[in-house]
């Protein structure tokens, strides 16, 4: 399984997704609930795919989604506002719609970790 790195501000859904990941065999390589940690996390923790929250706050995830592309670290979106509220450079990228199942979940790591 996949060691996954974890990019969301609201806590109860950053917990249940985490529990969702480890119910599925995977390892949380590192959590964080803002741009400045994300990027940090991003750029120095080592993990196979990211899961990334479209908006931190009053912040975009883009810069973090950004460092993962270069670092060549297949990650996915999670955001309630559906794909149009994707960056336009990550449209391509696996997309969760909030709430999900997690047999959504389980799919969308499988489609990371191709």
């Amino acid at each position: 399984m996949a060691s996954v790195l974890l990019i969301e501000d609201d806590a109860l859904i950053r917990m249940m997704v985490a529990d969702m990941l480890t119910e599925l065999g995977h390892t949380i390589a590192g959590e964080a609930a803002d741009l400045a940690s994300g990027l940090k996390l991003a750029s120095e923790a080592v993990f196979d795919a990211a899961i990334l929250d479209v908006q931190l706050g009053a912040h975009s995830s883009e810069p973090i989604a950004k460092a993962l592309h270069q670092r060549g670290v297949p990650l996915a979106f999670a955001s309630g506002y559906g794909a149009e509220g994707l960056p336009q450079e990550f449209r391509n990228c696996p997309h969760l719609q909030k709430p999900f199942p997690i047999e959504e979940l389980e799919r969308c790591m499988a489609a990371l970790l191709r």
